[in-house]
C-alpha cells in the first residue's frame, strides 16, 4: 500500500465501516428476534469485535522502520484527533467512569475534570514544542534534551511502569466482557482478552494502529450513546441525555425518599482525595507517552496543534455523556428496587454475579461500578442486541487503548533499549521482531496481574496516571519552560517522584501503610509530583548550565511559528 493511498481513502472507508457497522447491528438484531439465543449473540458480539479490528490492521500493516513507529508522520490532524480520542477513551473511561459517578456521585466528576483538564495542559504545555523537537518518542526527547544515556533510560522506567499498570485495566476491562458474554471464568477470560489486543496489535505498526482506533471511535461513542439515548427518551421524552438528566436525579431522590433511603451521593466530600485525583489525572494526561507519541505522527508542528483540539472535541462527546449515562443507570436500578424488593436476586443479576460483579445480602444488592456501563441495558429491560453492541464498543475501547500501550512499551525497549543502545545497526525486521516479543512478554505479564483482581479499574489506570505524572511531567514542563534545567536535575528529580509515588502505592495497597492524610493510593502523585519539581529544581541549580547551544536551541523550539527542529546530533527523522 502506498504511502498517501491509505489516507487519501480514508473517507470512502470511513463511510464503507459506518454502514457495515449499522448493517451488523441490524442482523443481529433480526436474529434476536427469530430467537437466537442470547449466548450465540454475545459470542458474536466479541468474536466479530476482534476480528475487524483484527482485518482493519492487516490492511493498513506496515514493514517496520518510520511507518512502524510513528505512521511516517503523515496523519491528518482530524484522523489523528479521532485516533488519540478513541485511545484515550480506554476501559477506563467507557466502563469505569459512569460507574463511578454512579457510586460516588459529585466526587466522580474528578475523572471528568482531570482527564479533560489534562488536554489543556497537552496542547498548552507541550504538544507543539515536542512535535518541534523532531524526535520518535518521548524518551527521544528526554536523550535529545537532556544528553546521554541516563535520562533516556529514566524516562523508560517510568514509561514501562506506567504503561503496564494502564495496559492491566484494559486486560481487566476485557476480562470483565469476555467472561460475562462468552460465559467463562475470569481468570480465564482475561487471557482470552489478551489473545485479542495480540492479534489486533501485532499485525501493524502505528500506522495500522491509527487507523484502526479511527474506525473503533465510531464503534465507541455510538455504543456508549445508544442505551442512554434510550432512557432519555423513555423517561422524559426527550433523546438529549446530557441536557436532561437532571430529571433523573429527582426522580431518584424521589424514589430513595419513599424507601427511607440517604440521598448522599450527590453531595461533594473528602476535598483532600478529589482535588489531589484531579491533580494527578491532569499532570498524568499530560505525561502518558503513549497518548504524547500521537503529536509525533503528524505532518507538522501546526497540525500537533490542531489535532490536540480535535483530540478534544471528540472526547467532549463521552465525558458529557458520562453522568447522564450514571443518573438514567442510578434511576433504573432504584426505580427496580421500588418495584420488585430484594428477596432474591434480579434476573437481570443472574449473570452478573457469576462474574463476580453483583451480590445480594441482607436485602442489599451490591453493584460493582465496573458493572454498571455494561449493564444498564439488561437492567433497563433494552434488547439484548443493545447491550451487546455496548460490549462490544466496551471492547473496542480497552482493544483501543492496550494497542497503543503496548507499542508504546514495544517501542520504549526496542528502540529506545536495543536500536539506540545495544544494536544501533540492527535492521528494521530485527527491531521489528525485538518489538513483537517485548509486547508479547509484556502482555501475558498484564494479564497475569488483572487475573488477580488488584484493585477496580479505575484504581489501577489511576496509578497509572501517578506514577506517569510523578516520573515525567517535571522533565518534560521544565525541559522545554526552564532551560537551566540540567541533566542531573532531570534524572534525580524523574527517580525521585517515580519512586515515591511508587513506593506509596506499593505501601498502602499491597503492604497495609495507613494512608498519610488520608490520600488514597490512586492519588499517590500527591506526593511525587512536588518530590520531582522540588529534586530538578534543586540539583539544576547545583549543577552545571547546559550549552549556550542548547539553551538557544530551547528558546526556538517555543517561537509559535518554523520548522521541526533538531537537536544536535540527532538524525533528521
Amino acid at each position: 500500500m502506498l504511502k498517501g493511498d491509505f489516507t487519501q481513502n480514508m473517507g470512502r472507508v470511513f463511510i464503507i465501516y459506518i454502514g457495515g457497522c449499522l448493517g451488523f447491528g441490524a442482523l443481529l438484531g433480526v436474529l434476536e428476534a427469530v430467537g437466537v439465543s442470547h449466548k450465540i449473540l454475545g459470542i458474536c458480539f466479541v468474536v466479530l469485535t476482534i476480528g475487524f479490528y483484527a482485518l482493519m490492521g492487516l490492511l493498513s500493516r506496515s514493514s517496520g522502520g518510520p511507518e512502524y513507529q510513528d505512521s511516517g508522520r503523515h496523519v491528518p490532524a482530524l484522523y489523528n484527533g479521532m485516533a488519540t480520542a478513541s485511545d484515550w477513551m480506554s476501559a477506563a473511561s467507557f466502563i469505569g467512569m459512569a460507574g463511578a459517578i454512579y457510586a460516588a456521585g459529585y466526587d466522580g466528576l474528578a475523572f471528568v475534570l482531570g482527564w479533560t483538564g489534562g488536554y489543556i495542559l497537552v496542547a498548552v504545555l507541550l504538544a507543539p514544542y515536542l512535535r518541534k523537537f523532531g524526535q520518535f518518542t518521548i524518551a527521544d526527547f528526554l536523550g535529545a534534551r537532556y544528553g546521554g544515556n541516563a535520562a533516556r533510560i529514566m524516562g523508560i522506567v517510568v514509561l514501562v511502569s506506567a504503561s503496564f499498570a494502564y495496559v492491566v485495566g484494559q486486560i481487566y476491562g476485557t476480562g470483565i466482557i469476555a467472561s460475562r458474554y462468552l460465559g467463562i471464568d475470569f481468570s480465564v477470560a482475561v487471557f482470552v482478552g489478551l489473545a485479542g489486543i495480540l492479534l489486533c496489535s501485532m499485525l501493524g505498526g502505528m500506522r495500522a494502529l491509527i487507523w484502526t482506533q479511527v474506525a473503533q471511535y465510531v464503534v465507541v461513542i455510538g455504543a456508549y450513546m445508544l442505551p442512554v439515548v434510550i432512557l432519555s427518551t423513555k423517561v422524559t421524552g426527550i433523546p438529549l441525555p446530557q441536557l436532561m438528566y437532571g430529571q433523573a436525579l429527582q426522580r431518584v431522590a424521589e424514589i430513595q425518599h419513599q424507601l427511607g433511603l440517604a440521598n448522599d451521593a450527590l453531595a461533594p466530600s473528602d476535598p483532600i482525595n478529589f482535588f489531589g485525583l484531579i491533580l494527578c489525572l491532569m499532570l498524568g494526561t499530560a505525561s502518558l507517552p503513549h497518548v504524547l507519541a500521537r503529536y509525533f505522527t503528524t505532518p507538522s508542528v501546526r497540525d500537533a496543534r490542531i489535532s490536540v483540539a480535535w483530540s478534544l472535541l471528540f472526547i467532549l462527546v463521552l465525558y458529557l455523556t458520562a453522568p447522564a449515562y450514571a443518573a438514567f443507570a442510578k434511576l433504573e436500578v432504584t426505580q427496580q428496587v421500588l418495584t420488585h424488593g430484594l428477596s432474591e436476586m434480579p434476573a437481570w443479576a443472574v449473570e452478573w454475579s457469576r462474574v463476580g460483579m453483583m451480590t445480594l445480602s441482607n436485602g442489599q444488592l451490591h453493584i460493582d461500578p465496573d458493572a454498571i456501563v455494561l449493564a444498564t441495558p439488561e437492567i433497563a429491560g433494552l434488547p439484548f442486541v443493545v447491550a451487546g453492541l455496548v460490549a462490544a464498543g466496551a471492547l473496542a475501547a480497552a482493544l483501543s487503548s492496550a494497542d497503543g500501550l503496548l507499542l508504546s512499551i514495544a517501542n520504549a525497549l526496542s528502540h529506545d533499549v536495543y536500536t539506540r543502545m545495544v544494536n544501533p545497526k540492527a535492521d528494521p525486521k530485527r527491531r521489528q521482531l525485538i518489538a513483537r516479543a517485548v509486547m508479547i512478554v509484556a502482555a501475558i505479564l498484564a494479564a497475569w496481574v488483572a487475573s488477580l483482581r488488584p484493585a477496580g479499574i479505575l484504581t489501577i489506570v489511576g496509578w497509572a496516571f501517578s506514577l506517569a505524572a510523578s516520573g515525567l511531567f517535571s522533565a518534560l514542563v521544565l525541559g522545554i519552560w526552564w532551560k537551566r534545567t540540567t541533566n542531573r536535575g532531570a534524572v534525580c528529580g524523574m527517580a525521585a517522584g517515580w519512586g515515591l509515588c511508587l513506593a506509596y502505592i506499593l505501601a498502602t495497597q499491597l503492604w497495609g501503610m495507613p494512608p498519610w492524610l488520608g490520600v488514597r493510593s490512586i492519588a499517590a502523585g500527591v506526593f511525587g509530583i512536588p518530590a520531582a519539581f522540588i529534586v530538578t529544581v534543586a540539583v539544576s541549580l547545583v549543577t552545571p548550565a547546559p550549552s549556550a547551544e542548547m539553551q538557544d536551541f530551547i528558546d526556538s523550539i517555543r517561537v509559535p511559528r518554523g520548522v521541526v527542529r533538531l537537536a544536535k546530533g540527532e538524525a533528521a527523522r
